[in-house]
């Protein structure tokens, strides 16, 4: 689920809620899968000192990989022609350095717009908002509580799958 173009993330939208026994939080899957529609591959739990689970709250290591491609891609493309677009008006408005050196003013700008541009990419590719999940549920886990992971794909399944958890004793985290 993703309204974001440099994504190539089938479940870039990440829920995790946080439970104190194995009970709640297997009801709560349960629950989940039903009245969201989720396939058994979207819905994870996390147990107490799991030590590895990285895999269950990031599994699609093939779309991440695609996402750093086209952001970068995206990205660096769009910043090239912003810094041409900004010679072409500095041009236009007669700056005299511009004017007597085009080449090295269109290069400094296509160097810089690209650096600029990745830069962005790397940013877009790193998403910082999936820390706002990824810590929570990494002390839970340490501390010996269970976490419910959940990956939508679509919106309505995001929607549905936070009113399923609504009207539990979790603690619910969300992705942007």
């Amino acid at each position: 689920m993703t309204a974001n173009p440099l994504s190539a993330e089938a479940a870039s939208t990440k829920i995790a809620a946080l439970f104190d026994t194995k009970s709640a939080a297997n009801n709560a899957a349960e629950r989940v899968c039903y009245e969201a529609h989720l396939k058994r591959g979207q819905v994870r739990l996390v147990h107490p000192y799991e030590a590895h689970f990285g895999r269950k709250l990031e599994p699609e290591n093939d779309g991440i990989v695609r996402t750093a491609i086209r952001s970068h891609l995206m990205m660096g493309t769009l910043g090239v022609v912003i810094g041409l677009a900004i010679v072409g008006i500095l041009h236009r408005q007669g700056i005299e350095a511009v004017i007597q050196s085009p080449g090295p003013a269109a290069g400094a700008a296509i160097f810089l717009g690209l650096v600029f541009g990745m830069l962005l990419a790397g940013l877009a590719t790193a998403r910082p908002d999936h820390q706002l999940v990824i810590t929570p549920v990494r002390e839970a886990v340490q501390h010996g509580r269970w976490a419910l992971l959940v990956h939508p794909t679509t919106p309505e399944q995001c929607n549905e799958t936070l009113r399923a958890l609504r009207n539990t004793t979790a603690e619910v985290l969300r992705t942007a």
